[in-house]
């Protein structure tokens, strides 16, 4: 039977002491640690949102939303991948019924980074497509079978799914903050990508396809965006509650140098300590009401432009307090806490990272809100 909601958020609160233990060692690995990944797939986490008929759960957004917000606490780098595992998921069942068989009928899951960017030209051949490109931000490729990736074809913008021997991973992932998601670029030169395994983009990122109609389920049917913001968020804030908790136990045993004073027992460190608390729940809190919004629209009625830039406004002022908040800590938290094997500077880091990507950038969603509110067309393609 597959799990309940229950269960799966059971079985995440039971992983998340040993991810956090590895939560170092994926950073140094520069890629997410195997052990996690299989114990995920194992604890049949990755298959959540998975359909039914291929033995999925099946379950809420708002499961997403719980298991992934625990993961993350954990280890933001390992919360990123299992969000992106989780979700991409659903983005097979907009493809031919086919090729949904191909990929999730074996095993009941795929593991796929889905590059979105039209990084890739497609040149049409008989029985299909020969696609050449470079597809960058590659979350999940370390571990992946089968990636996406995104280009312009003949006919317009397409999407192409093909096996990850196809193509070659460039290590690339470099970098200070979200160090252990290994999110290295991908390479498809003249790749052969049979018709079935590509679909209209335009189709894809509005959400309805022949291959989401398949089934009954409206949430293999919701816009791209939202569903990449229900991916995120999660993130957002399960990092943020496990800086909460890193600060938290570093004000517990803080003794101040040269004077000696025991900062839990100030009450500056109280009141900041407690800033820090209702800025997390908040920020959890806010999150919440996109997946609720999306839960309450999808298969009710189509989601409109009000909903996608009132959720991308939300996405991007969760990134901003998430944000400002883990900066506050650092700089509340004493010279100490820079030290490498602290995880507070490294959930800073992965914060201040992932908080800058395109899709939540805050002066874009900052605007498109503006221009919504006067009535004004959209002029940023991520609205």
């Amino acid at each position: 039977m597959p799990a309940t909601r229950e269960e799966l958020i059971e079985r995440a609160r039971a992983l998340a002491p040993a991810i956090k233990a590895r939560a170092a060692e994926t950073s140094e690995l520069r890629r997410p640690h195997d052990d996690s990944i299989r114990e995920l797939i194992e604890a049949e986490i990755i298959q959540m949102l998975v359909p039914r008929r291929f033995g999925g759960s099946e379950v809420s957004l708002s499961t997403l939303f719980d298991v992934v917000e625990i993961i993350s606490a954990a280890c933001p780098s390992t919360g990123w991948i299992a969000s992106f595992y989780i979700a991409h998921n659903t983005y097979v069942a907009r493809f031919p019924e086919e090729t949904q068989e191909e990929l999730l009928g074996p095993r009941g899951y795929v593991l796929l980074p889905a590059a979105q960017a039209a990084d890739m030209h497609a040149v049409k051949v008989p029985g299909g497509w020969e696609v050449s490109g470079r597809a960058a931000w590659g979350s999940g490729i370390m571990h992946a079978d089968w990636v996406q990736i995104s280009g312009q074809a003949e006919d317009g913008r397409r999407s192409f799914l093909m096996p990850v021997s196809a193509v070659e991973v460039i290590d690339n992932w470099h970098y200070a903050g979200m160090a252990g998601t290994g999110s290295n670029d991908y390479q498809a030169r003249k790749v052969f990508v049979p018709d079935r395994h590509a679909v209209d983009a335009i189709a894809f990122h509005a959400g309805v396809t022949a291959g989401s109609k398949l089934h009954p389920n409206p949430l293999y049917s919701i816009p791209f965006l939202i569903s990449a913001y229900c991916t995120i968020l999660p993130v957002l804030t399960g990092s943020l509650k496990g800086a909460l908790e890193a600060f938290g136990q570093g004000v517990e045993r803080r003794v101040r140098n040269f004077g000696g004073a025991v900062v839990r027992d100030q009450q500056m460190a109280h009141v900041t300590l407690g800033e820090m608390e209702i800025a997390s729940r908040i920020a959890s809190d806010l999150a919440r009401t996109v997946f609720d919004a999306a839960e309450a629209t999808m298969g009710v009625r189509d989601f409109t432009l009000d909903d996608r830039v009132a959720a991308k406004g939300k996405t991007a002022y969760v990134s901003k307090l998430c944000r400002d908040t883990v900066n506050a800590m650092m700089a509340s938290a004493g010279a100490s806490s820079y030290h490498l094997d602290q995880p507070l500077q490294r959930i800073w880091r992965d914060l201040n990272t992932v908080c800058s990507h395109a899709f939540w950038d805050w002066d874009v969603s900052r605007e498109a809100a503006g221009r919504q509110r006067l009535g004004l067309p959209q002029v940023n393609p991520l609205v």
